[in-house]
C-alpha cells in the first residue's frame, strides 16, 4: 500500500510510528531499571486484578444497564 498523493495516511503513518517508539522507549526504560535494581518486592505491588476491576467497573458504569 502506498501512501502517495495522500498526506493524510502518510501523518497517520507518522503518528503511529511516534507513539510506537515512544512506547517502545518506555518499555525498554523499564527493562532497563529491572537490570538495574531488580524486580520490586510483591509486597510492594499492586496486584493485577485490583486495576482491572477498576477498570471493568468504571466500564459498566458507562454501559447502560439492558432491562
Amino acid at each position: 500500500m502506498t501512501v502517495r498523493g495522500k498526506p493524510e495516511a502518510a501523518d497517520g503513518l507518522r503518528a503511529y510510528a511516534a507513539r510506537t517508539r515512544g512506547s517502545a522507549d518506555q518499555f525498554a526504560a523499564v527493562l532497563e531499571d529491572i537490570a538495574t535494581n531488580g524486580l520490586p518486592a510483591a509486597e510492594d505491588c499492586t496486584p493485577w486484578e485490583e486495576p482491572r476491576e477498576t477498570r471493568l467497573a468504571r466500564l459498566a458504569a458507562q454501559r447502560p444497564a439492558v432491562a
